[in-house]
């Protein structure tokens, strides 16, 4: 496993699309006095949060979890399903996104734009080897995305200058 200052030079300074430096920042900390060293970690457009989670809402708010047939898969297989729910409700830690990097980093940019793991989905939309070709060939299809990554998306339309 990298450090997170690897994994954010990675992210922000390979992976990132040019149009989005400066403006993009994954954000991830360890709280040392935290059993464990858990924490919380973000993405962040000109230092907003967009999405941000932390250890303490898995405990807290995994009950709000819909009872649906992802559930069991949440709840048994650890960093097996990390969606749109878990985004909305904050319910993933610097552990899910560490993963989150190294599936991204492992595979291509196909796969990562179609896996299972939201925050993976993210980092390839915004990842400079998507271009504008690809993104409007994604419009199609855009509907049947989730909410978060639809903003993502929209993010990385507006600052391309694509007009839909």
């Amino acid at each position: 496993m990298s450090t997170w200052s690897g994994i954010r030079k990675k992210l922000e300074n390979n992976y990132l699309a040019e149009c989005l430096r400066g403006h993009i920042q994954y954000y991830v900390t360890s709280y040392s006095k935290s059993p464990d060293h858990h924490g919380r970690t973000s993405i962040r457009l000109n230092g907003k949060e967009i999405i941000n989670g932390c250890y303490y809402n898995n405990w807290h708010k995994s009950h709000l979890f819909p009872k649906d047939e992802k559930y069991e898969k949440r709840m048994h297989k650890e960093f097996a399903f990390i969606d749109d729910t878990a985004l909305k409700l904050g319910i993933f830690d610097q552990s899910c996104f560490y993963e989150a990097f190294n599936e991204f980093d492992n595979q291509s940019i196909e796969c990562s734009l179609t896996s299972d793991n939201s925050i993976v989905r993210i980092f390839a939309i915004l990842d400079r080897r998507v271009g504008k070709r690809r993104l409007l060939s994604l419009k199609n299809k855009i509907d049947e995305e989730s909410e978060i990554f639809k903003l993502f998306y929209m993010i990385r339309v507006h600052v391309e200058k694509i007009v839909s």
